[in-house]
């Protein structure tokens, strides 16, 4: 694990899991909630992909980087995925009970904006910042409006992971010769093109923490006779996606409404309405065979599903932000930091929304003697 300066790891016992987080080695664990931020990490990462941007907010916040179960240096426990996220999102808020944090501003990249989401159903939370969020109603197999496509989540889950980058996982693949090398799976789907990074080593070690054990990464996978011949499994990472398992979209009921920050990149290549690694887009594009159109197994549109749950959030009294970057990938809070940085401590309130339209200029003189 590499570590930068001022940046610790620790482990937190909870009663059911041993988890790992990253702190900060000046913050003040007496930090009050107002002033807390939690950030839970996508998949096939973990903590380590938080360190810059933990380094660059504010030192009289207490910044806490958590590595859900099966990444990271937290236990590799098997993962239900019939509970949807939960059993993450209660792995997260076992670990803040351990810490003393009854609520906080919770940040999720990815994966972890889903497990956010669904720990903001189940506990109270002061805002969320959802970083390329994967859709309030799972990865794969849904139509715009959230129903599912089929009874048995064919074509997403456990059986849509690639089984090469699986076995360089396993592998520990730190080179570049192959496509699925970890490196350039990287390079090419959780960063837009021109990212350049001193830090790429880090980021790769921290995908290959990626436990590839029976029930964490990617699942198992059921037969079906719908396109595309596999379905939803039962345990592992992508399973806990599978529409049938995973829907969030509730916040919208939620009675007490907090801000939320929804910012993602225009040219990612994951989260998206024609996402490469949904099959059902591939099988539109012909890389998988035998699609079998539209009317059976269209795209899932996440964005666009992202965007109508939020709408009636906001039409039901909660604040939210959105903010669409160019140029950027699956990874804004590494590939435009400045803009991340200060989106995230706007919704925390640690600085005020800029007035649009700019109020006035005024000038303001003083003379010598003041």
């Amino acid at each position: 694990m590499t570590l930068f300066d001022g940046i610790a790891a620790r482990i937190v016992e909870t009663p059911g899991l041993s988890v790992n987080v990253l702190e900060r080695t000046a913050d003040d664990p007496s930090t009050p909630p107002d002033r807390t931020v939690v950030l839970i990490h996508g998949n096939a990462s973990s903590s380590l992909f938080w360190q810059e941007l933990m380094e660059d907010l504010p030192h009289d916040l207490r910044v806490i980087a958590i590595d859900l179960r099966g990444y990271g240096g937290t236990e590799h426990a098997p993962i239900d995925a019939t509970r949807g996220v939960r059993d993450f999102s209660d792995d997260v808020h076992a670990t803040l009970e351990e810490l003393g944090i009854e609520t906080a501003h919770l940040v999720g990249w990815s994966l972890g904006a889903g497990v956010v989401m669904q720990y903001a159903l189940d506990h109270p939370v002061l805002s969320l910042t959802l970083e390329a969020p994967v859709s309030p109603y799972g990865f794969g197999g849904t139509r715009r409006d959230g129903t599912r496509l089929t009874d048995d989540d064919a074509g997403t889950g456990g059986g849509a992971g690639n089984p090469d980058f699986v076995q360089r996982l396993i592998d520990h693949d730190t080179g570049t010769d192959a496509p699925n090398s970890p490196r350039n799976v990287f390079r090419a789907h959780y960063v837009a093109p021109g990212y350049q990074t001193e830090h790429e080593d880090v980021w790769v070690e921290s995908m290959l923490t990626t436990s590839t054990a029976t029930g964490n990464y990617p699942g198992d996978a059921e037969k079906t006779e719908n396109w595309p011949g596999f379905a939803a499994g039962k345990v592992g990472v992508l399973n806990t996606l599978a529409p049938g398992n995973y829907d969030v979209s509730g916040i919208v009921d939620l009675p007490e409404k907090f801000p939320i920050l929804w910012i993602h990149g225009a040219l990612d290549p994951i989260v998206s309405d024609a996402s490469l690694y949904d099959l059902n887009n591939l099988g539109k594009l012909g890389i998988v065979p035998g699609w079998p159109g539209d009317e059976v197994a269209p795209p899932q549109e996440m964005v666009s599903q992202m965007r109508d749950v939020l709408a009636r959030y906001a039409d039901a009294g909660g604040e939210v932000t959105e903010i669409d970057l160019p140029d950027t990938g699956h990874t804004p809070h590494l590939e435009r930091p400045a803009e991340f940085r200060h989106a995230l401590l706007e919704v925390i309130g640690y600085v005020g929304h800029p007035h649009d339209p700019a109020p006035p200029t005024e000038a303001i003189i003083l003379r010598s003697s003041d």
